[in-house]
């Protein structure tokens, strides 16, 4: 498969955004966050712009129109071309068909969980817990205010429905976790350091076996 000439998602938005009507930046900021995007897209006006000329330059856009309203500075408007509408189609259905490693920091953290010890673990994963239901809840509003109200189409949000799904999937797991620290039931290994490195036992209940 040929590599693509721009991978920038923030790219796919420009470009999902132009299927509605031609838009200038700013506007295109602004309707990314009216509508959430920018909790599935990394959105300010400095990238914006780059991926905007990005796209213009591989002949994915075009500027259609200079708008200017009222005292404000002149604006580009820009559509999209024949080979963008293609390349948007064409992203999309790779994106949804061949799963990607995509390298997450909290899979990082958590391969290394055993280095905090349990009571930090577990302190760590708890003050997570609280994040992720403040993330879930208020999500949940967002729903309920634009698709729950029909101010937005549900196909529209599909992605935060998603996202939502794999944060409330996080919060399980992480409870879980904690849970099996404060019973026990996740053992950490006793480490000893000797002249050829770091060695692993499992943890003793001080009768001669193992927990």
């Amino acid at each position: 498969m040929a590599k693509r000439k721009i991978s920038n998602t923030l790219a796919l938005a420009v470009l999902g955004l132009l299927q509605e009507q031609p838009m200038h930046p700013y506007e295109m900021a602004s309707t990314l966050r009216e509508r959430h995007k920018d909790s599935s897209f990394k959105v300010n006006s400095g990238s914006l712009y780059d991926t905007v000329e990005a796209l213009v330059r591989h002949g994915w856009i075009e500027p259609v129109e200079t708008a200017r309203d009222g005292r404000r500075p002149e604006r580009t408007v820009y559509a999209t071309t024949e080979l963008g509408q293609s390349e948007f189609v064409r992203w999309i259905d790779e994106l949804l068909r061949m799963p990607v490693a995509e390298y997450p920091k909290f899979m990082a953290a958590v391969s290394y969980l055993g280095a905090l010890g349990p009571d930090r673990a577990a302190e760590a994963l708890a003050e997570r817990v609280r994040h992720l239901v403040q993330r879930i809840d208020e999500t949940n509003r967002v729903l309920a205010d634009t698709v729950g109200a029909g101010a937005v189409p549900r196909l529209f949000m599909i992605e935060v429905e998603c996202a939502l799904h794999a944060w409330e999937a996080e919060l399980a797991w992480t409870r879980r976790t904690i849970a099996e620290i404060g019973d026990g039931s996740l053992l950490w290994p006793e480490a000893e350091r000797t002249e050829q490195g770091w060695t692993w036992s499992a943890p003793s209940d001080g009768k001669g076996s193992t927990r």
